[in-house]
């Protein structure tokens, strides 16, 4: 199973590892794909009939799982992200903002390439990436009066909108829309990080000061970042087809948060755009 959100892209090898470990191991009773521990499903799975969804041993995945643990997440973010928000001093929010965002960049990684699913790791990833939420929001918070809750009422409607539109097919991840979503993708990722490398330096590209053609550049990264959680439905929906193991969830919901966190970031900048003037 191909895809093309980076976070999740490890759920397909991780069903071919699992049926490989699982299914392929040569048995002593002359049928391959039956180790001895699975002997007692040998009369209810023949050779030649099929394998079982997943191993007696492993609880497969569901949508439950998935929903359970990113409803965790964002609990776990979100209370990070107020504590952070009431106990860390005006003066050391520059500090805890750019702490917390090379932490979790170092953390996403390690989850995104990892071959494991890691629930220790991701929950770890929620708490320093509710510091840098908290710490950004208190920010944009400070100069303009209410934008929090209109970024976060923003992000949830676009969510909510995205996942209505998925389960009733009106957007769905076809082939050229998945290799649409990969160019775009790694360009905005390569733009962004030109960009950033070019503020420290102190060059104004214009692409987040507010004007015409931030705009426009903060719109393309909304829209992006929305149609990202198609790929991650298709995922979700591919890995529970597939009977990938519940731990995998875990992966599942950490590639929803880092859409979620992304599109309400965007939708924040561009907010502090229209009342930049107040």
């Amino acid at each position: 199973m191909k895809t093309s959100n980076p976070v999740l892209a490890r759920l397909g090898q991780a069903a071919q590892r699992e049926r490989a470990a699982g299914y392929a191991q040569p048995g002593p009773y002359g049928q391959p794909g039956y180790p001895q521990q699975y002997a007692p499903y040998q009369q209810q799975y023949p050779t030649g009939v099929g394998y079982p969804a997943a191993p007696p041993t492993v609880t497969p995945m569901t949508l439950d799982d998935v929903v359970v643990k990113t409803v965790m997440l964002l609990g776990i973010l979100g209370a990070s992200a107020a504590a952070a928000w009431v106990l860390v001093p005006d003066a050391l929010v520059g500090v805890a903002w750019i702490g917390a965002a090379v932490v979790g960049l170092v953390l996403g990684m390690i989850i995104s390439f990892s071959r494991m699913a890691n629930p220790a790791l991701v929950v770890a990833y929620s708490i320093v990436e509710g510091v840098f939420v908290g710490m950004v929001s208190k920010a944009f918070e400070s100069l303009y009066d209410g934008i929090v809750l209109q970024a976060v009422t923003a992000t949830f409607g676009v969510f909510f909108l995205m996942a209505v539109l998925y389960k009733a097919r009106v957007i769905r991840a076809t082939p050229k829309f998945v290799k649409g979503m990969i160019a775009v993708m790694a360009g905005l990722f390569a733009v962004m990080l030109i960009n950033l490398v070019l503020a420290l330096f102190g060059v104004n590209t214009g692409l987040r000061d507010g004007s015409p053609l931030a705009i426009g550049f903060s719109l393309v990264c909304i829209v992006v970042a929305s149609l990202s959680f198609v790929l991650s439905f298709h995922e979700v929906e591919e890995g529970v087809r597939m009977g990938l193991p519940q731990r995998y969830s875990w992966i599942a919901a950490f590639g929803i948060l880092v859409s979620l966190v992304w599109l309400y970031l965007e939708i924040l900048r561009l907010l502090s755009y229209f009342q930049g003037d107040d």
